[in-house]
């Protein structure tokens, strides 16, 4: 292909110097003869301005009619041989009808070094065509781009691609291509060769991360004068990233001991390498694939199952916990109290369950609901306050649980006795006297008239002191009742540190129809049974 220059390539031309040419002996051919004037020979063709890409073929023209002398081809100032004879030049050759004057260059394959100026010398005529200008064209080398034709980079990061177009002349223009639109934004640079003609070019294009895709193909096109439609190479953008994981849990909600699939399912560049189940921190061992399996209890409420994905980048875990309904399971267990008189008393109760649960605290025997809360404060106890206290959970339509503790208060002995007993004249009599004290009585005495007892046997009267559960019983008997005895006040008194209790206790002849029979309940109200179970059975038989 050969390209006619432009109007303005003459501005481009190297300036030609007219040759002088001294005597010679005729044994030396190549060398150029003084040029002749006043020959009527004329040129009818002369070499024009060309412009052709590397690799075409070219003709330059010269025609002198009538002329049968010597022509010479000259490039750059340099005869290229004599007449026809261009041997030292395989690639040109001098064609056309000798016999009328038709002198043309033709080159085979075009190349960067015939890139000159060419002159057709008549030199018998002394004649000489204007110097013309014969541009070569290089089309560049197929664009590169480096790192292709993947590049690969890690989500989050930007990317900076360079394309080298080498080797041109002139320098190739670059441009980037996505989706049929040209990229703006590249910069670019060029190099001028050593042979001071073809130049490099290359051009590095910035990609924001939000502003790719994986996937994605970017295009290097390169062109110039000799390859106008360009050539192009292509890279294809790799974004890799972590696993992205999803952890799935079915069925949900499920009642503990019924079995619960976990499903691991990620998306990851490069791929996936490793699956990890943990449960609660430890590590599962016996499964290795993205599917666990499992019969469910309490504890998957509490410790999350996580699921790590691994790749060549690295992991990703995630875990979830199981939507397990159980029945109330103890938390905090309270604790037994000991307080004492007039002070605060503080139980702390805490359940877990799910669903939600509720509390309940009452005291044992009473249906009154003292709280709905973890803690249960008792305000300034009393001594009456002492007993059992019970902390109820229940999760609806799955089940309940309690905890009972108990509440000891600290305070002065507390006596109660029935304050008329029986007993039958000339037989052998008891009067017996029930103490209950936090902390246990230091004392218990027995006095009537002028008698103080606390313990042993003092002529007809002995003491003796039986501990239980709930209390103390002290027990004053009497070997003869004699009639006296149904006259006498008697006075049982116990002490501890925080104070003091007494009861008179009377003794009332037991017989007739009219009294109560031996073993009789009527002394005791039925709420002393219920409180002091132990002491009123010992206390009638």
């Amino acid at each position: 292909m050969v390209l006619q220059s432009p109007s303005n390539a003459q501005h481009l031309l190297l300036p030609v110097h007219p040759y002088t040419f001294p005597s010679l002996p005729s044994s030396d051919p190549l060398r150029v003869l003084p040029l002749l004037s006043g020959s009527e020979a004329m040129f009818s063709q002369q070499p024009q301005d060309l412009v052709v890409v590397a690799g075409q073929p070219v003709t330059l023209p010269c025609s002198i009619p009538g002329y049968n002398g010597v022509v010479l081809w000259i490039k750059d100032g340099l005869a290229l041989g004599v007449g026809r004879d261009l041997s030292g030049y395989p690639r040109y050759t001098v064609i056309g009808d000798h016999s009328t004057g038709e002198h043309h260059l033709r080159i085979q394959r075009v190349e960067l070094m015939d890139d000159a100026i060419f002159e057709c010398q008549a030199i018998q005529a002394a004649m000489r065509s204007r110097p013309a200008r014969l541009t070569v064209l290089v089309a560049p080398e197929d664009p590169v781009i480096s790192g292709g034709p993947v590049v690969s980079l890690r989500a989050g990061d930007p990317l900076n691609l360079t394309c080298h177009a080498d080797n041109a002349k002139p320098a190739a223009s670059i441009i980037w291509i996505r989706n049929g639109e040209v990229l703006n934004g590249a910069m670019y640079s060029k190099t001028l060769l050593r042979d001071g003609r073809r130049e490099s070019t290359v051009s590095t294009l910035y990609l924001s991360p939000t502003n790719m895709e994986t996937g994605q193909q970017i295009i290097c096109k390169a062109s110039n004068k000799a390859v106008p439609n360009g050539k192009e190479t292509s890279v294809t953008i790799d974004i890799q990233h972590l696993p992205l994981v999803n952890l799935s849990v079915e069925p949900q909600p499920i009642l503990e001991g019924n079995l619960v699939k976990f499903h691991c399912s990620a998306k990851a560049n490069p791929p996936v390498t490793l699956y990890r189940w943990a449960k609660g921190g430890s590590v599962i061992k016996e499964v290795s694939g993205d599917t666990y399996e499992v019969i469910v209890d309490h504890s998957f409420f509490t410790e999350p199952v996580s699921c790590e994905v691994t790749n060549a980048l690295g992991s990703t875990n995630i875990s979830r916990n199981v939507d397990v309904y159980f029945g109330p399971r103890m938390a905090a267990e309270p604790q037994s109290l000991q307080v004492d008189l007039a002070s605060d008393a503080v139980f702390n109760c805490a359940w877990t369950g799910n669903p939600s649960l509720t509390i309940v605290w009452m005291k044992r025997g009473s249906g009154v609901v003292l709280s709905n809360e973890n803690i249960l404060t008792l305000k300034a106890v009393r001594q009456e306050d002492a007993g059992k206290y019970v902390c109820r959970a229940v999760v609806p339509r799955v089940g309940a649980g309690e905890k009972e503790v108990s509440l000891t208060v600290n305070g002065p002995p507390t006596i109660s006795s029935t304050q008329t007993q029986q007993a039958l004249h000339g037989e052998k009599g008891q009067i017996k006297c029930f103490i209950r004290s936090t902390p246990p009585p230091d004392r218990i005495a027995w006095s009537w008239k002028e008698t103080v007892l606390e313990s042993g046997t003092s002529g007809r009267y002995t003491v003796e002191t039986v501990s239980t559960e709930e209390g103390v019983i002290s027990t004053l008997t009497m070997s003869n009742i004699v009639p006296a005895d149904f006259q006498t006040i008697y006075n049982c008194t116990a002490w501890n540190s925080f104070g003091s209790d007494t009861e008179i206790i009377r003794l009332k002849e037991q017989g007739g129809s009219q009294g109560p029979k031996p073993g009789s309940t009527l002394l005791f109200s039925t709420e002393y049974k219920h409180r002091y179970p132990m002491v009123y059975l010992m206390m009638v038989l």
